[in-house]
């Protein structure tokens, strides 16, 4: 008697636990895959997500407190991350500087080197150059960072945007593409309003991304 009690005890125990396991399926199945949540800008800059726009500004803007750089005419290109250097610096340590913080930047995948020591010939005559708060002098070259500098400040606005400068004797050109109107006017006051700009022309593009 107590044999057969103890096999209907185990039987009752299995079909219990079989009626929770079905119960329990269902819900599992139902359950909603668990999904990422969308990058914002605080991720651009955060080690997220970063485009080659962004990673030209912050390059850019991390020039502008250096006063090695002083006399430099830096271009910055970024492709998927890769990035190359163009254009005039003063002496080695600068090239060995500039070189150095593109490295830094968050996103930036590899630097190549396409900068050219040049000493900065002197101008018998001429006038001292203005001087910017930061203590660099009001060049071309320091024009060209401080713009893009302050373009990483309003990237929600110019979020997309592929701004080429170029500056001679402070007269700035705008190249490339912006996805809106507002950007195309926002990055043109921003370039207006810059100390050392006299005048500014647009060759910007709005191309819908």
């Amino acid at each position: 008697m107590s044999n057969n009690y103890s096999v209907v005890r185990q039987s009752l125990a299995a079909a219990a636990m079989l009626a929770v396991m079905t119960l329990a399926a269902p819900a599992a199945q139902q359950r909603p895959p668990q999904s990422s949540p969308p990058a914002t800008d605080k991720d651009k800059q955060s080690g997220n997500v970063f485009k080659d726009g962004w990673i030209t500004m912050k390059i850019h803007s991390s020039y502008i407190p250096e006063n090695v750089l002083e006399g430099s005419n830096i271009d910055v290109d970024t492709t998927s991350g890769v990035v190359t250097l163009n254009g005039t610096v003063p002496s080695e340590a600068a090239r060995a500087r500039a070189i150095a913080l593109a490295k830094a930047t968050d996103g930036v995948k590899s630097v190549t080197d396409k900068l050219r020591v040049t000493p900065p010939a002197a101008k018998p005559g001429a006038t001292p150059d203005a001087t910017s708060k930061a203590g660099r002098s009001v060049n071309d070259g320091w024009i060209k960072s401080k713009i893009y500098a302050q373009f990483l400040t309003d990237w929600k606005t110019l979020e997309d945007s592929d701004i080429d400068i170029d500056v001679a004797t402070g007269a700035v050109t705008l190249k490339g593409t912006v996805k809106t109107d507002a950007a195309k006017a926002r990055a043109v006051a921003i370039a207006k309003a810059t100390d050392g700009v006299k005048t500014v022309n647009d060759n910007l593009k709005v191309v819908a991304k």
